[in-house]
C-alpha cells in the first residue's frame, strides 16, 4: 500500500495508489485543474483498463465521501491555490535541516503551513524548525508552486 507522485513535465502531475489488496489505481491532475482517476489490471500495473474524467466539482465530491474531514478544513473552489500533503521521504536532501535552508516561498511562492509527525503535529513552523524523514509537509500556493516545491523537497 502507498502512493508514488511523478510529475508529468508540461501536463501535471500523476499520483499512483496501491492498495493492499493490490490494485493499482491513479489520479492525474493537470496544470489547469482537470482530473482523471485510472484503474489498471491487478496483474499489468502499466495497462490502464479504465479512465474516468472529473470536474473540480466532482473530484471534490468523491473525495469528500472518501474524507470529509479534510475537504471541510480548506475550501479553495473558484481561486487558484492547491492545499497538498508533501512527504519527506528517504531521498530528501532536507532530513535532518532546517526549515528555512529550503527557501520554499521566495523559491515556489508555496508556504509550508504545517509539519505533520508520526504523533505529533507542529503547525506555522520557523524557518529555525528541523525537518526529520517521515515528516508530512502541509503546502498552500498555487497549482505550480506546490508541485515545484514537491520536486524541490524530493530531490533538492
Amino acid at each position: 500500500m502507498g502512493t508514488h507522485r511523478t510529475s508529468l513535465p508540461g501536463v501535471g502531475v500523476q499520483y499512483d495508489y496501491t492498495t493492499e489488496s493490490g490494485q493499482h489505481i491513479s489520479v492525474v491532475v493537470h496544470h489547469d485543474g482537470r482530473r482523471f482517476l485510472g484503474f489498471y489490471e491487478k496483474d499489468d500495473p502499466d495497462s490502464c483498463v479504465l479512465s474516468v474524467p472529473l470536474t473540480t466539482t466532482e473530484a471534490t465530491g468523491l473525495a469528500h465521501l472518501i474524507d470529509a474531514a479534510p475537504i471541510d478544513a480548506v475550501r479553495t473552489e473558484g481561486i487558484d491555490l492547491v492545499t497538498e500533503h508533501i512527504p519527506l521521504g528517504a531521498r530528501s536532501p532536507y532530513g535532518g535541516r532546517l526549515l528555512g535552508d529550503t527557501r520554499a516561498r521566495t523559491r515556489t511562492g508555496a508556504s509550508i503551513v504545517a509539519v505533520l509527525r508520526t504523533h505529533s503535529a507542529h503547525p506555522s513552523p520557523g524557518p529555525d524548525f528541523r525537518l526529520a524523514i517521515g515528516d508530512t509537509l502541509v503546502v498552500v500556493g498555487t497549482r505550480e508552486g506546490v508541485d515545484t516545491l514537491s520536486e524541490i523537497i524530493a530531490e533538492g
